[in-house]
This record gives structure tokens, sequence and C-alpha cells, in this order.
């Protein structure tokens, strides 16, 4: 997270031009035409032949359907997946991070591992940001996210041509590594980013550790054992989203990712407040004890 304001895809609508697809309307249809051009087809059973035909040609148009649907969503930012948000960053132009290069070598070979599309995705949509050569806080953070190591980065400054790039790395608590710092500044402080005017000092965000300890009241039924693996996996997932430069791990997100099925009630001994965390500040979740209460 950081000091400006984007928009969050996940809640862009879906488009108008994205049909809602129904074979059986789809069929019906066919049968209309067809009894409309030949009055003697009005009496058309399914076991006919002839409705097969119709049957096949329902579900082939429908499938047609489908793949434009699908092709409409390729060439759009919000829905585009794999190597068509791929073709869709090189407009910006964005390429995706190589996280880790892999090994060709080994037997069997490491593939590469990449960025994953949401990451690319929010990455190509700050494209603009880096645009401008005034030092819009944006203009760093997307610079700053170019390095493969950076998970998120911000950008801050308190005094007039001074400005503070904060990085959260990608490995274990988000702490960088010296390299990781090294390659930012080099990629801030390059001749076509940084104005003149502004000297830029990159640092390694603030860790803010807790651990989540709850209790589990489980329902008759479910086996304790699946349900408590349930709810551990569940806010696993949910504190490592909240694992954000600026973003706020509240108790309300933490005791609905516990409220999995099966479970009557929860009892979060910590944390014990909303965790408010400032835009050089990231939260880590360092345990997580989730007992059967």
């Amino acid at each position: 997270m950081n000091g400006f304001t984007s928009i969050d895809m996940s809640k862009v609508p879906a488009p108008d031009v994205v049909e809602t697809l129904d074979y059986e309307a789809i069929l019906a249809d066919i049968l209309a035409d067809l009894r409309a051009r030949d009055a003697e087809y009005s009496a058309l059973v399914e076991s006919d032949p002839a409705y097969k035909i119709l049957e096949v040609a329902a579900y082939r148009e429908l499938n047609l359907r489908q793949r434009v649907n699908d092709a409409t969503r390729a060439v759009m930012v919000a829905y585009a997946l794999g190597n068509d948000l791929d073709n869709l960053a090189a407009l910006a132009p964005v390429e995706r991070k190589i996280i880790d290069a892999g090994d060709s070598e080994a037997r069997p070979v490491i593939p590469p591992t990449y960025e994953s599309d949401e990451e690319f995705r929010k990455r190509t949509q700050m494209a603009p940001e880096g645009f401008s050569v005034a030092g819009p806080d944006g203009a760093y953070v997307f610079h700053a996210l170019k390095v493969p190591a950076v998970r998120d980065a911000s950008a801050l400054s308190s005094v007039p041509g001074e400005v503070e790039v904060y990085v959260l790395g990608r490995v274990g608590d988000g702490t960088p590594n010296a390299e990781t710092l090294i390659a930012v500044n080099d990629v801030i402080n390059g001749r076509e980013v940084r104005p003149l005017t502004d000297h830029v000092t990159v640092k390694p965000a603030e860790i803010v550790n807790f651990e989540v300890n709850a209790k589990l009241f489980i329902q008759p039924g479910p086996a304790p054992s699946s349900v408590i693996d349930s709810a551990r996996s569940a806010v696993t997932k949910y504190v490592s989203e909240r694992h954000t430069l600026g973003s706020t791990v509240p108790l309300s997100g933490i005791y609905a990712a516990l409220h999995v099925e099966g479970v009557a009630k929860v009892e979060l001994a910590s944390p014990v407040t909303d965790l408010a965390m400032q835009l050089n500040q990231a939260a880590f979740c360092t345990a997580f004890v989730v007992e059967e209460g």
C-alpha cells in the first residue's frame, strides 16, 4: 500500500459486453427460428433426429459465445490472465518480474518463478505513475517495484526535497537484505527517474510482529482436527494478504477468517486490537496458535 489511490480491479463491475450464457435459452431460440421458417416442424419432439441436431448446434453456439466472452476478458486489464496480461502490459510498457530464475541444469529442471498475475496486474495499473518526472510518490513506488525481490514499497516526504522510499521484501518477515536495498537505490536514483531536486534515501520497512492465538469451539459433527486445519489455513492466507506496507490487520478480519464452516464460536486471545500500520510499516504474524476450545 502507498500514498496514492488506485482503482481496486476486483470491484470493477463485470462488463456488459460479456454475455450471461444459457444453453436452454439458445436451444429455445433455435427451435423458434426453425418453426418460424417451416410450420411442419411445429410438432418436433425430443426423440426426433432433427431435434438432436439442433441440440448439437445449440451446444456449439454456447461454446462459441463462451469463446467470445473469454476473448473479450483477455483484452481487459481487470480480467486478463497469463500471456494475455503480459501482452496488455507490454503496451504500458511493463514486463513481468522473474522472482526466481530456476535452474535449467538441475534434474528435474527447475522452471523460473514469475510474479503472480495479481501483482503484475497492479504494477501494470500503476504504469502511468512512472511517466512522471516530478517525483510523485506513485512514481517512486512503481520504479521500486521493478526489483524482483521487492514485495511492496512506499514513498514518504516530510521535508521538501527529501524522499524516503521504504521497501518490503518477499522473504521471511519482509525485511529486505542489503542487496535488495542497493538494487532499489540504483533504480530510484537513475537519471531518468529521480528529479534533480530530490534527495532519495532507501530504507527497509519497519516490521511489526504479532501472533494469532485463538480457541475454536467446534459444532457437533465435523472432525475438530479438519476444522482447525481449515481455520488455520484461512487465517494464514488472510494475514499474508495483509502483509503489505500501511495495511491494517483488523480483528474483524481475523475473526472472519477463523470462522470457517464447522466453527460455532471463536475466542481470540491475541491480537487484542486492530493492528494499524503506517506507510513505512508492515504487520507480520510470527506464530499461529489455533486450538480447540
